[in-house]
């Protein structure tokens, strides 16, 4: 009985865990179409043209996942936005590993980040 609660508890602990938080915000009451496909949003370091920031993508996830993954998941909302691109990435690690005093004998290992990137479309 006793492995039963324990393993029980796992599972529980487990499905509590997610690796993305994805949300998004507007900052404009336009509306813009959804993109068809995330790859009809470019990711853009600086932008050189006219544009309106239509609002942000924000993608909690842990740490240790790969910028990547993580600008795939922040282009898939901005679709969603309408967005053409996103661009100003963000980011801080937050959560409730990141306070705990074993935080040094476990490093860096599960605390959670925040990647926020601004939306916008192309004037």
């Amino acid at each position: 009985m006793r492995h039963l609660i324990i393993f029980l508890s796992i599972i529980l602990f487990a499905t509590g865990c997610s690796l993305y938080q994805i949300t998004s915000e507007d900052t404009t009451l336009d509306f813009y179409s959804p993109k068809a496909s995330p790859n009809d949003v470019a990711f853009l370091e600086t932008v050189n043209q006219p544009h309106q920031e239509i609002g942000f993508a924000i993608v909690n996830t842990e740490r240790r996942q790969s910028l990547d993954m993580v600008i795939e998941k922040l282009k898939r909302e901005a679709a969603i936005l309408g967005g053409d691109a996103i661009t100003n990435i963000q980011t801080d690690a937050t959560g409730f590993w990141k306070s705990l005093p074993a935080q040094q004998l476990i490093g860096q290992a599960y605390i959670r980040a925040n990647f926020k990137a601004t939306v916008i479309v192309f004037k």
